[in-house]
């Protein structure tokens, strides 16, 4: 593998990792359009963004460790697929899918990795 071979799959899990993360952070701004207190407004954020650190979390661990991001983010995947399946399937595309796929590349990253060091 040559070397920017290497660095695209090192850094491409990791980039849509934070990026999926912002994806998801956009969704928590809908407790600005309620009429609430600054308590009730700041806990309804702190529970809108309970999804994005979880990513967050993942890929701290799927950083060093990159076979465990790909079983964590494959089972967040499935776990959010089985939760909103048959009932909503475009939600399941849209969130379960870029999971699936991070936690492609961080598989591939894992089966690869002594080539990706090789590359360095």
């Amino acid at each position: 593998m040559n070397q920017i071979g290497g660095r695209l799959l090192f850094w491409s899990p990791r980039i849509l990792s934070i990026a999926f993360a912002v994806f998801l952070s956009l969704f928590a701004l809908d407790v600005f359009n309620e009429f609430h207190g600054f308590g009730q407004t700041a806990l309804a954020l702190l529970i809108h963004l309970v999804p994005t650190a979880i990513v967050v979390a993942v890929l701290i661990v799927a950083w060093r460790w990159e076979w465990i991001g790909a079983v964590l983010y494959a089972a967040a995947a499935a776990f959010y697929a089985s939760r909103v399946l048959p009932k909503h399937p475009s939600w399941a595309l849209t969130i379960a899918l870029p999971l699936l796929a991070i936690a492609a590349l961080f598989l591939v990253n894992w089966l690869k990795r002594s080539e990706l060091l090789a590359a360095r």
